[in-house]
């Protein structure tokens, strides 16, 4: 059995994608003789339910997310493991998680490898919004990170076209292996008419019986939100769009309060908040389509576990998988600008209703043969026994 250390900044379910991305590959990894433990930076009193051993040792200190109890941790527990997975960059446990593997015996150390989650992406050194957080990254690239990523044992990407678009931004870029290993998402519970009871009262909201589109993601910029309601708020009065629910956590931020400004005072857009277990899949199983026009998505979890519902999906050119979604008829792609939003609205609306039924028998179909966690997982085990 081999035995792996995957250490991530946090196991907070609201901190994004990199999280779940851990949680749906361990399972299946261990039927793949890989067991998996995680070395977090969250509070030592912080439980997420974990089906697997998860050690805290924040809380982290600062944006950088410094801990001093890495080292120690680390000094005394990683040679306990065959293989070391850093999860991101820019954070403390890249460098500092790196800086105590160097400078152990080569010939006795774990493997290390690096799963970037898309953080090598060009977006977040070009976006307008991000201008100081791109010098943040430079200078961290060329006093810390360019060593974790040019002297690991390898990188792992979630998809052909992250491990592309990887090459693009930092010099000196040389890792001495790239890996596609691709990523995915167990089969999600089957539907059950209890989920949407709980969809109800979790939600507080007397949901229609007619359909709508659902946006499930963080309240962020860069998900294309504001793109979405300015394209909703344009056409619902002129053609017949489905009401448009928006659930995710950050309503409370300073974008999460403009988003809900640019809505007004429309009762066809709904908020409801972050949405866990039985509600998210009953908002999911009962929405006509998923949309989710993001400025950049390095796989897009949401995307996959609606296409595994049979649902069809309206994305960007800027999620990294859209080119197996488009070859698979399983959604509408297009720009991540205001016209293209308008034209994922439009396009959908335009559609008949057995061409909405194809669509849906593709999502499913490109979810089996592209996203299912057995697969990444088996992929993944392959590149780590043989790398």
């Amino acid at each position: 059995m081999i035995k792996v250390l995957h250490i991530i900044a946090s196991m907070d379910p609201e901190k994004g994608g990199v999280s779940q991305a851990v949680r749906n590959l361990i399972p299946d990894l261990q039927k793949n003789n890989i067991l998996s433990e995680a070395l977090s930076f969250d509070n030592k009193d912080s439980s997420y339910n974990d089906i697997f051993p998860v050690y805290n040792i924040g809380p982290a200190k600062s944006p950088y997310q410094y801990t001093s109890d890495l080292k120690e941790w680390l000094n005394h527990n990683i040679m306990n493991y065959d293989i070391i997975i850093i999860h991101g960059l820019w954070l403390y446990n890249t460098y500092g998680s790196y800086r105590v593997w160097s400078r152990l015996n080569k010939e006795r150390r774990p493997k290390l490898y690096v799963m970037p989650h898309g953080m090598l992406d060009p977006y977040f050194q070009k976006a307008k919004e991000r201008k100081l957080k791109a010098i943040r990254n430079k200078l961290i690239w060329a006093l810390l990170e360019k060593k974790v990523i040019n002297n690991a044992d390898g990188i792992l990407f979630t998809c052909e076209q992250e491990l592309l678009l990887a090459k693009q931004n930092f010099k000196p870029y040389n890792p001495k292996n790239a890996y596609n290993v691709g990523l995915g998402i167990p089969l999600p519970p089957e539907y059950e008419s209890s989920m949407t009871r709980g969809f109800k009262s979790q939600c507080k909201l007397d949901i229609p019986n007619e359909g709508y589109l659902l946006f499930l993601s963080r309240i962020n910029f860069k998900k294309g939100i504001d793109n979405l309601i300015n394209a909703y708020q344009e056409l619902y009065s002129s053609i017949n769009l489905p009401k448009l629910i928006i659930a995710g956590p950050g309503l409370d931020t300073v974008f999460g309060h403009y988003v809900k400004k640019l809505a007004g005072k429309n009762p066809n857009i709904i908020f409801t908040g972050m949405l866990n277990g039985d509600a998210k899949w009953a908002a999911i199983y009962n929405c006509e389509a998923f949309i989710l026009p993001s400025h950049q998505e390095n796989f897009g979890i949401a995307v996959v576990e609606a296409m595994a519902c049979e649902k069809p999906v309206l994305i960007t050119n800027k999620i990294n998988i859209y080119k197996e979604i488009e070859d698979s008829n399983a959604g509408l792609i297009e720009n991540d600008d205001l016209d293209g939003a308008k034209q994922l609205l439009l396009g959908w609306n335009r559609l008949s209703e057995d061409d909405r039924n194809v669509m849906a028998k593709n999502a499913l179909k490109c979810f089996k043969e592209n996203f299912s966690a057995e697969g990444a997982a088996h992929k993944m085990a392959s590149t780590l026994k043989n790398g």
